[in-house]
């Protein structure tokens, strides 16, 4: 440091004493009205710097060190609480005739009563990092990239490396940023206010990669707030709260999968769902090893889709991600976000497709995240009636304020951009219809027009289901809906909420409330077996056995269905195969596709050990077949929502607890499913068939190598004139007890189907079958 640093010249222009006070103790709203260096009409340039707690100040001007390089070290004085204080003579500041000098480059150097000397570049001499389109584009709800302007960005500017803080706090008196690189303390990093926008920024020149930290906020009235960035891109490890600046270095090599998944409809394609919880998969695996254990495990059951729980950061672990603090960050429990970059993209290298769940309806009510985040209802409505969830003890979003509608329609978009994910499943979207949801009179504000629809929230689901469609063709936007709201998967410029699919929970709850029944009653509740024909085409429909259903004392699939052990694998086989061919996509939470014995829980996985028995194992083999013919058969998905894909053969038999249906393609082909609910095999069981010939018994789920007992027709059925209720033909088949058959005409030159006489096992990789005595 030069000698006399506190000796420099006089400031010109002096400041109010109070103002000085309040920009050094970070609460002013513009603190770079004051710090930073600013042009006198003369051409002098004043330079005022906050270093609390430092012997000596100097500006460093030029390139080099100040001792023995380019640059020359000028003294700064002390002017009040830590701001330091020079003034530069025109000619000094960049050798210009005075009035036309411009700011010159410098860094600061200060010396600590420690010994120690700090030089970096000055936080307040850089413009801002947030242009005023994007404001402008910000406050009109309309900014599709928000994760470009907000939040922590690692840059280059003015020439300095660095990261850009900014944050929408518009109730906020003062914002400073905190972290791990200023010991938390904020008071030389005040954020500045960007106007009525209600967004503060501030470049921090030397902060990089890694980074933790935080928001300080002073609200209007109150105490300083700390928040972590709503808009973080990466999250310390719970229970740990601070957010993490974060450049991603990751480069995907899925170009050729978005190309083709570009011309592709979801809708119209097979989609077989294997519902994932990361964290319970295999506990103790982490992105990258997912990346090579689960691909091969989807792959080798056939899936053409995962679907993950919740990704973004939650501080719940026992919430399964449904209860979000960091929507833009994927949860750091699993390794960096390039971690899961690489999962999705070696899913998508294995041919699978990634879809996750998505949580706009609701967030909790941590004080250290979204919640009152400047102090007042800023992401949540600020009328209990409508901003808080009676049932979850959560915050529900204020769909109508236009920023908060940004927010959450970018978030949409950054999943499917910057993690290529192929669709979103839009978690509780009935929460978000309806305005009475879950509330009792009272409770409630109407519509605008006295009605109990969430208008708003109707509008951005419309809005972001139509932005995802336009922008990412072949992605797939799907509603957990639970009541007959009209239109969800019509389009937007029709009325409806324009999602891809919509799952059907009616067929959940009246497929599962009949097989959870004793064979004995079930012919007296056949209507819950047939009902879901009467709406099956009024949406386009997926078919979820979920991880709501495998939890909470409701016990697994298996465990649900009555009878000892061998009936509950029969029956368990029977109903796969039933919702493998119903019309809809389908999708099982992991474990159902082995018969898991125990009730998910989060902490403890899945009973993988049951893979070894032949029994489980026999589940796992019927599930990579109905896949095999499910992507190999159109009639099995490309008519899922059109009337005149379906037939009922025989919807009626009640009292034999038997249907039977023909599912048909595009091109007049065929499939017929036939399921015995009932305990006793049935020999010679006349059903109705689409036409006469020899049928190929291409699954039959009672077969030995899945486990079953056997019965069954020899792989092969023939079906003769005179049929029944209005087909030309009928078969007489053997049915097996709880079983299900799966039958398509033999093609011309087609030998004789065989029947499977080795049993199988697949092993819990799902990498190879191997034929055992």
């Amino acid at each position: 440091m030069s000698e006399h640093a506190t000796d420099g010249p006089e400031p010109a222009g002096r400041v109010d004493s109070g103002l000085l006070s309040t920009v050094a103790a970070g609460t002013h709203w513009a603190p770079h009205d004051v710090l930073g260096a600013h042009p006198a009409a003369d051409g002098s340039v004043t330079i005022r710097v906050l270093r609390h707690l430092a012997q000596a100040v100097e500006i460093v001007i030029g390139d080099g060190d100040g001792d023995g390089g380019e640059g020359r070290a000028v003294p700064l004085r002390h002017e009040q609480d830590g701001i330091w204080t020079v003034t530069l003579p025109a000619v000094e500041a960049a050798g210009m005739p005075p009035a036309t000098a411009v700011v010159p480059p410098y860094r600061i150097r200060a010396a600590y009563p420690d010994g120690s000397v700090r030089l970096d570049d000055d936080a307040y001499r850089h413009l801002p990092t947030v242009s005023e389109h994007d404001l402008h584009l910000f406050g009109e709800g309309s900014l599709e990239r928000l994760w470009e302007a907000l939040g922590a960005r690692p840059m280059v500017h003015g020439g300095a490396e660095g990261t850009a803080f900014s944050v929408w706090a518009p109730n906020a008196r003062a914002v400073r940023v905190i972290g791990d690189f200023n010991a938390w303390d904020g008071r030389e990093t005040a954020m500045r206010s960007l106007g009525s926008s209600g967004v503060w920024e501030l470049f921090v020149p030397g902060v990089g990669d890694g980074a933790v930290y935080k928001f300080e906020i002073l609200p209007a009235e109150g105490a300083w707030l700390q928040k972590a960035d709503p808009m973080a891109r990466r999250t310390e490890v719970p229970p740990r709260t601070g957010s993490i600046v974060t450049a991603s270095q990751y480069e995907f090599r899925d170009e050729a999968w978005l190309r083709q998944r570009a011309q592709h409809d979801p809708a119209h394609g097979p989609m077989s769902v294997y519902e994932v919880h990361l964290g319970s998969w295999r506990p103790g695996l982490g992105y990258r090893e997912l990346a090579d254990e689960l691909a091969a495990y989807v792959t080798g059951l056939g899936f053409t889709h995962v679907e993950f729980l919740p990704v973004a950061e939650h501080p719940f672990g026992g919430s399964w991600g449904y209860q979000v603090t960091s929507y833009y960050a994927p949860t750091s429990r699993f390794g960096h976000p390039d971690d899961f970059k690489a999962l999705v993209d070696a899913l998508h290298a294995a041919g699978i497709g990634v879809l996750l769940d998505w949580v706009p309806a609701h967030f909790p009510k941590d004080e250290w995240a979204l919640a009152r985040f400047d102090g007042q209802p800023l992401y949540e409505h600020p009328d209990p009636r409508r901003g808080e969830h009676p049932d979850w003890g959560t915050l529900i979003f204020d769909y109508g304020r236009r920023e908060v509608r940004n927010f959450l329609t970018s978030n949409a978009l950054y999943w499917l951009e910057e993690f290529h994910i192929d669709g979103l499943r839009v978690d509780a979207v009935a929460s978000m219809l309806y305005l009475d949801y879950s509330r009792e009179d009272g409770q409630w504000l109407p519509n605008e027009h006295g009605g109990r629809e969430n208008l708003e929230a109707i509008d951005f689901l419309r809005h972001v289901n139509g932005l995802v469609a336009a922008r990412h063709p072949g992605t797939a936007m799907i509603a957990e809906e639970s009541t007959a709201f009209p239109g969800v998967t019509a389009p937007g410029e029709h009325g409806g909420l324009g999602f891809t699919l919509k799952w059907n929970m009616g067929w959940m709850n009246d497929s599962l409330r009949y097989v959870s029944r004793d064979p004995i009653h079930r012919a007296h509740h056949h209507h819950d077996l047939t009902f879901s024909l009467v709406y099956a085409f009024s949406e386009r429909y997926l078919l979820p056995i979920s991880h709501d259903e495998v939890v909470h004392g409701k016990g697994s699939l298996l465990r649900k269905l009555p009878g000892d052990r061998w009936q509950q694998l029969a029956g368990l086989r029977g109903f796969l195969a039933y919702q493998w061919a119903h019309p809809g996509k389908q999708l099982i939470f992991m474990g159902t596709e082995f018969g898991q014995e125990a009730e998910w829980s989060e902490q403890h996985g899945l009973d993988w050990w049951l893979t070894d028995d032949p029994r489980h194992s026999g589940v796992q083999r019927l599930v990579r077949d109905l896949n095999a013919l499910y992507t190999r058969c159109p009639a099995l998905y490309e008519r899922d929502a059109d009337p005149l894909g379906f037939q009922w053969l025989e919807g009626a038999d009640a009292e034999a607890n038997v249907i039977s249906f023909v599912r048909w393609d595009l091109g007049g082909r065929p499939l017929v499913c036939v399921v015995n609910f009932s305990g006793i095999t049935r020999e010679g069981h006349a059903i109705p068939m689409p036409a006469t010939g020899s049928w190929a018994e291409r699954v039959n789920t009672d077969a030995e190598i899945y486990g079953g007992a056997g019965a069954g027709n020899l792989g092969r059925v023939h079906a003769v004139d005179g049929g029944f209720n209005g087909f030309p033909a009928h078969a007489r088949l053997t049915l097996p007890a709880f079983g299900a058959l799966l039958l398509e005409p033999l093609v011309p030159g087609e030998r004789n189907a065989r029947r499977p006489s080795r049993r199988s096992e697949l092993a819990a990789d799902g990498s190879r079958l191997t034929a055992v005595s």
